[in-house]
C-alpha cells in the first residue's frame, strides 16, 4: 500500500480547485494524471516582474509593472481595429491596447477614475507608451502578489500559462515535509535543501541561473530521482540473484564443432564474450548478462553459440525479438548454422495460428525443438517449454523489464542474455541496465568494408537521383529514408509516400515503399521483392532501422539527416556495407545548419565506431533526445538529465549499493524515509518485491 502520507499528491489533477474536465484533460497530456506530475513539471524560464518604474522611464521592451489612474475608454469604431484604454501616472500617459475586446469585461476590470497595477511589455508606437493585451491587471490591494518572478512552464496545444501556473501552485499546496532520506552528510557537502524546500523553490525561481540544472534545489530532486531509479535497479538485481540458478556447463563437442562449421573465424571480442558468457552459465546462480554490440558486430551468432551450450546439457534455448522482420532474420541466421550440425530450429511469430502453431508447441514442450526464435507471442500462457535454460532477449528496449521475466519464468531458473544494437554510452549503461553485467562487441566482422559517407545539401537531389541511375545500372540496390517530420506517423508515412511517387517517376515500377502503418505481410512481401532484386529502391520511414539485413543493398540515403539524432543516422547506415561491394551513405540536409546538426554529421562522416558515436550523441543532444521516445525503454527522467547529471548519477549508483548493503530490507529509519521515496517515484512493485522477501 502507498503511504497515507502520499495519498494527496497521487490524487488525480482533476480534483484541484479549478481544474475543471477540459483542463484536466491538457493537463494529463503535458504532465500526467497526478498531482505529483504537476509537482515534477519544473519552470524553464521566468519573467521578472519587479521593474516598476514611471511611466516616463520605463524602457521600451522591459515586462514593467506600472501603478497608474485609468482617464478613458476608447472602443474601437471598426473590428479591426483596436480597443484602447488611456491611463496616466503623474510622469505620463500609458495606452493599453486590446484587439478582439469585450468592452463590457474590459469596462469592468478598468473602471474609469479607479487606480489600478498594470504588468506587461512596454511599447513604444508613434510617439506613444503603450503596453498590448497586459499580462495582469490588480487592484492596489493586491500589489504584493505581482511585484514578483513568475516562473514561465512548458505549455502544450489548449493550454494557456494562467491556468496551468494556478494548477502547479495548488499541487504544490498539498506537498507536505517528509521524512528525509538522503544521506546527513552527502546533503551538509552539497548544501542540500529538504525535499519540500527544494521542490518549492525549484518552482520559485528568483534568478536565471535557479533555472540550471546545477542549482542546489534542482541537484536535490534530480538526485532523488536518480537514487529512487538506482535503488528499484538494485532491488531488482539483487531479487533476481537470490533467485536459485543451476550451473550449465556440459561440454559435448556441440559447440566446438558448431564454431568449426562456421564459415567465418569468430572476432576477438565475439570470443571473449562468449567466454563471459559461457562461464557466467557454469555458476550456479541466474546468468543476467547485456550483450552490446554495434549493428553488424555478429551478436546473433554468439547468441546461437550460447544456446547451444544449453542444448549440449539436455535443455533449450529461446530467443525473443520485437518484431516478426528482426525475429526472421534471427532464423535464418541460426536455422542456416543449426542444419549444419544437426540441431533442431523453430520460429514462432504471432502470425503462426491453428494447426501449425499446435504443431510447434507439442514439439517444443516435449523438447523436440532445441531452439525457438520468436516475437512477444513466445510468453504467452500456452507456450510451454521441455526445459528452457538460457533466455535471449534481443533490443530489450523495445520490452519492458517485465516482459522479459516472463520469459525467463518460462524455464525453471532459466539464464539470461539481453542484446541491443543500440551501443549506450557507459553513463546510460549504469542508469539503464545496472541490474546486467555487460559484454561488448567492439570488432567488426573480417571482411566488412568501410561505409563512404557524404553529406549534401538537398538543393542537390537531381544529382543523387543521377548517382542512383548509374548505381543502379551496375546492379546496386538502394535504401531511400524519409524524415522523420514529427511525432506524427500519419505525416512521416505522407513524406515517405510523396518520395515514393517522385522516384516511381524516374524508376517504373522499380520502386519499394514500406512504413509502421503496412500489415506484415505485405511488408514482408515488399522486403522479399528487395531483397531478391525485383525492386533496385526501398523507400522507408524509420521502420528499417533495426534488423534488415539485404546484403546486396549498399547504397544509403537519408533525406533531412539533420532532423534525426546520431545514434540513429548510425543504425539506419549500418544496413548497408554488408555485401562484398563497395557502400556509400548520403545525408541530405536542409541548410542553413545549425551548430549541433553540422557537429552530428561531421561526426558520422569521421567515424564508425557506435560506442564513440553514442558518448557523442549524449554529449550534443541529452539523453530525453537522444533516446527519443520512439526508439527506446530507456528510463524517461522528469527531474534528472543523464547528460548533465552524470556526477550525482555515480553517486546514486554508489548510494543505492551502499544502502542495501547495510539494511537490504529497508527497516531502518533511513530505510523506511527510502520506501516512501520509491512509492513516490512509482515504483510500487519494486517495495512489493522487498514485502514478499
Amino acid at each position: 500500500m502507498r503511504p497515507e502520507i502520499l495519498f494527496p499528491l497521487f490524487a488525480p489533477v482533476r480534483t484541484l480547485p479549478g481544474v475543471g474536465p477540459r483542463l484536466s484533460t491538457a493537463i494529463e497530456k503535458l504532465a500526467g494524471p497526478n498531482v505529483v506530475d504537476l509537482c515534477w513539471h519544473l519552470p524553464n524560464g521566468l519573467v521578472d516582474r519587479r521593474y516598476s518604474p514611471k511611466i516616463i522611464d520605463a524602457i521600451p521592451g522591459a515586462v514593467a509593472t506600472v501603478t497608474v489612474q485609468v482617464i478613458e475608454h476608447h472602443p474601437s469604431p471598426i473590428r479591426r481595429l483596436p480597443y484602447k484604454v488611456t491611463c496616466r501616472d503623474d510622469s505620463g500617459v500609458l495606452d493599453l491596447v486590446f484587439f478582439h475586446a469585450r468592452s463590457d469585461y474590459l469596462l469592468k476590470i478598468l473602471p474609469v477614475g479607479e487606480t489600478r497595477i498594470i504588468s506587461g511589455k512596454i511599447e513604444h508606437f508613434q510617439g506613444n507608451v503603450q503596453m498590448s493585451h497586459p499580462d495582469h491587471i490588480v487592484s492596489p490591494s493586491d500589489a504584493n502578489n505581482l511585484l514578483t518572478v513568475e516562473p514561465v512552464y512548458p505549455l502544450t496545444a489548449g493550454l494557456t500559462s494562467k491556468p496551468l501556473q494556478k494548477a502547479i501552485r495548488e499541487a504544490l499546496k498539498l506537498a507536505s515535509p517528509l521524512p528525509e532520506w538522503q544521506d546527513p552528510a552527502w546533503l551538509k557537502k552539497f548544501n542540500g535543501p529538504s525535499w519540500l524546500e527544494a521542490l518549492t523553490k525549484a518552482h520559485t525561481p528568483e534568478e536565471e541561473d535557479e533555472l540550471s540544472h546545477q542549482a542546489p534545489a534542482r541537484v536535490r530532486l534530480a538526485y532523488d530521482e536518480l537514487l529512487a531509479d538506482q535503488l528499484a535497479l538494485s532491488i531488482v538485481r539483487a531479487t533476481q540473484r537470490k533467485k536459485s540458478g543451476r550451473s550449465i556447463d556440459k561440454d559435448t563437442g556441440l559447440l566446438q564443432k558448431a564454431i568449426a562449421s562456421l564459415p567465418f573465424d569468430l572476432t576477438n571480442s565475439q570470443k571473449v564474450s562468449l567466454d563471459e558468457i559461457l562461464s557466467d552459465m557454469a555458476e550456479p546462480l541466474r546468468m543476467l548478462r547485456l550483450l552490446q554490440g554495434d549493428v553488424g558486430s555478429g551478436k546473433t551468432v554468439v547468441a546461437f553459440l550460447a544456446m547451444l551450450r544449453a542444448v549440449e546439457a539436455g535443455a533449450q534455448g529461446a530467443l525473443m525479438a520485437p518484431t516478426e522482420v528482426l525475429a526472421k532474420q534471427h532464423f535464418k541466421t541460426i536455422s542456416g548454422l543449426a542444419d549444419d550440425i544437426g540441431v533442431q530450429v523453430a520460429i514462432l511469430t504471432g502470425r503462426d495460428k491453428g494447426k501449425a502453431r499446435e504443431q510447434i508447441l507439442e514439439k517444443l514442450a516435449k523438447g523436440e525443438i532445441s531452439i525457438i526464435v520468436g516475437t512477444h507471442a513466445l510468453f504467452q500462457a500456452d507456450v510451454e517449454f521441455h526445459d528452457l535454460s538460457l533466455a535471449v532477449i534481443d533490443e530489450q528496449h523495445r520490452f519492458g523489464v517485465h516482459q522479459r521475466l516472463m520469459l525467463a519464468d518460462k524455464g525453471a531458473a532459466a539464464d539470461m542474455l539481453v542484446m541491443t544494437a543500440t551501443p549506450i554510452p557507459r553513463t546510460l549503461m549504469l542508469c539503464a541496465y545496472s541490474d546486467l553485467d555487460s559484454s561488448r562487441l567492439t570488432d567488426k566482422p573480417a571482411g566488412r568494408k568501410p561505409i563512404d559517407t557524404r553529406a549534401l545539401p538537398v538543393g542537390r537531389l537531381e544529382d543523387v537521383v543521377g548517382r542512383l541511375e548509374t548505381a543502379i545500372k551496375t546492379g546496386a540496390r538502394a535504401f531511400w529514408v524519409c524524415p522523420l517530420v514529427d511525432e506524427s506517423e500519419l505525416v512521416d508515412l505522407e513524406a515517405a509516400t510523396d518520395r515514393h511517387a517522385f522516384l516511381n517517376r524516374r524508376f517504373p515500377n522499380r520502386v519499394g515503399l514500406i512504413h509502421g502503418k503496412l500489415k506484415g505481410p505485405e511488408k514482408d512481401r515488399v522486403m522479399a521483392a528487395f531483397a531478391a532484386g525485383e525492386i533496385d529502391i526501398l523507400v522507408a520511414t524509420t521502420v528499417i532501422e533495426v534488423g534488415v539485413d539485404v546484403p546486396e543493398a549498399s547504397i544509403m540515403v537519408i533525406e533531412h539527416a539533420e532532423r534525426f539524432g546520431l545514434s540513429q543516422l548510425h543504425q539506419l547506415r549500418g544496413r548497408v556495407g554488408r555485401g562484398d561491394q563497395n557502400s556509400f551513405c548520403l545525408l541530405l540536409y536542409a541548410p542553413p545548419l545549425g551548430e549541433t546538426a553540422r557537429a552530428r554529421l561531421n561526426i558520422l562522416r569521421d567515424t564508425e565506431d557506435g560506442f564513440l558515436i553514442a558518448e557523442e550523441d549524449l554529449r550534443l543532444r541529452g539523453a530525453g533526445e537522444m533516446l527519443g521516445t520512439r526508439q527506446s525503454g530507456l528510463p524517461v527522467f522528469r527531474l534528472a538529465d543523464i547528460a548533465k547529471h552524470q556526477e550525482i548519477m555515480m553517486a546514486a549508483r554508489d548510494d543505492a549499493r551502499l544502502i542495501l548493503e547495510r539494511d537490504p530490507g529497508l527497516t531502518s529509519e533511513r530505510g523506511k524515509a527510502l520506501r516512501i521515496l520509491l512509492y513516490l517515484f512509482e515504483k510500487d512493485s519494486v517495495v512489493q518485491t522487498l514485502r514478499s522477501g
